[in-house]
């Protein structure tokens, strides 16, 4: 796999170099290393990445942004939110299509 094509990989998975080491359990530096090709990713590594652009920018875990949750729950939009999710049911199914792709916080 050349630097470009780990480039190309990070841009198809939406993600950053932290974020696809995290991913691989390497460090940052390494991933940089890779897409300077000053290293080059072995076998084992590159099947990993083979397979996570298979599953997706879904597959990359992501750190909730957003700040304190506690905040959170006192925005009114939230809770403008949560009532349209209660009354539609569509809305509510989309939803859990789409929140599926992302961690829950709780895991972290």
């Amino acid at each position: 796999m050349s630097p470009d094509d780990l480039k190309a990989l990070r841009k198809e998975l939406g993600c950053t170099a932290k974020e696809l080491a995290n991913a691989l359990e390497l460090e940052q530096s390494t991933v940089l290393a890779w897409e300077k090709g000053d290293l080059f990713p072995t076998k084992p590594y590159i099947d990993q990445m083979e397979a996570l652009r298979k599953k997706g920018p879904g597959s990359i875990p992501r750190k909730a942004k957003g700040g304190d949750p506690m905040k959170v729950l006192g925005d009114p939009v939230l809770w403008e939110l949560v009532r349209k999710l209660a009354t539609h049911k569509k809305l509510r199914d989309e939803v859990v299509k789409l929140a599926s792709r992302y961690p829950d916080p709780i895991e972290d």
